[in-house]
């Protein structure tokens, strides 16, 4: 799993959170993220089950490495 700041969090329990900041080298987890309900701050580092929705970015942004 690769993630940016600005990305989001869609967990299986349908929790949505905002990406504040990645922890992890080269976009892993962990991330400290922003609960969308609750405004909780926390650091997770997320489960097989958790997908990453990417940040609409300007055309020309640079995109994270994957290899």
């Amino acid at each position: 799993m690769m993630a940016r700041a600005g990305d989001q969090l869609l967990t299986a329990s349908g929790s949505t959170a905002l990406i504040l900041d990645v922890v992890g080298a080269d976009g892993h987890p962990p991330y400290i993220v922003k609960w969308v309900r609750s405004g909780h701050i926390a650091m997770v580092d997320p489960d097989q089950y958790t997908r990453v929705i990417p940040a609409v970015r300007p055309a020309g942004a640079e995109v994270p490495h994957q290899s």
